[in-house]
């Protein structure tokens, strides 16, 4: 049976989610403030967290900060917070994902599954030396991408930045950290340089560029890898 914590100060959101979290063969822990969280966090060896921003004795963010200082647990931020910033302040400090209240009960549930499933997938397990989809291949030893029996020509950015998000696959990552670390703090907020570098992997690697199975665009957030 999968652990979760759930740090949350609404008490009917909070019934809501044990029910329906119950119901699917989760065990439930509540947390109303960040540091019955954190103490939770660190006693109930939970197989993920979902965890409201605006607690009432300390950020989110603080409390995503101190457990990711000695675990890594899957995070699922839930919060009424829709502003971009706050989305990346949250994954900068080590979310895997973050939905917005109001939200669907069944989305809510589905990113639940696959947290826990990638943190089955990769518990022991060693990094892949490729990855394969219906579309192309990725060596990751040889640094090469195969698509229909032909080697895809990748620029050493448009590498790196494939390597980013397939080392992470189902997690979305933020555009500052791409941006930090393909191009440099500098670049931080240069937006504009991924938007640009993701068009030409996706024309390189989708059968659809407009319409990407693959490389996945969360808005205000960042990008995912889906395998």
């Amino acid at each position: 049976m999968r652990r979760v914590i759930v740090a949350e100060d609404d008490v009917q959101l909070m019934r809501a989610l044990q029910i329906n979290l119950q119901v699917r063969e989760y065990t439930v822990v509540q947390a109303t403030d960040g540091e019955s969280a954190l103490r939770l966090a660190s006693t109930f060896k939970p197989d993920v967290i979902v965890l409201d921003l605006g607690l009432p004795d300390m950020s989110g963010v603080e409390v995503i900060k101190v457990i990711r200082s000695w675990s890594r647990v899957p995070i699922l931020v839930l919060s009424a917070r829709h502003m971009s910033e706050d989305k990346v302040r949250a994954l900068d400090a080590g979310a895997d994902d973050y939905v917005t209240k109001p939200f669907s009960m069944d989305e809510l549930l589905a990113r639940l599954r696959a947290a826990t499933r990638r943190r089955q997938d990769s518990a022991g397990a060693e990094a892949p030396a490729a990855v394969t989809t219906d579309e192309f291949t990725i060596d990751l030893v040889a640094k090469k991408v195969h698509r229909e029996g032909r080697t895809v020509r990748l620029t050493p950015t448009e590498w790196h930045l494939l390597e980013m998000l397939v080392a992470r696959p189902g997690r979305l990552v933020s555009q500052r950290q791409l941006l930090r670390e393909v191009w440099g703090p500098a670049f931080e907020e240069n937006t504009n340089y991924l938007r640009v570098y993701m068009a030409q992997l996706r024309r390189k690697l989708e059968a659809d560029p407009a319409r990407p199975r693959y490389l996945i665009t969360e808005p205000g957030m960042g990008y995912r890898f889906e395998p």
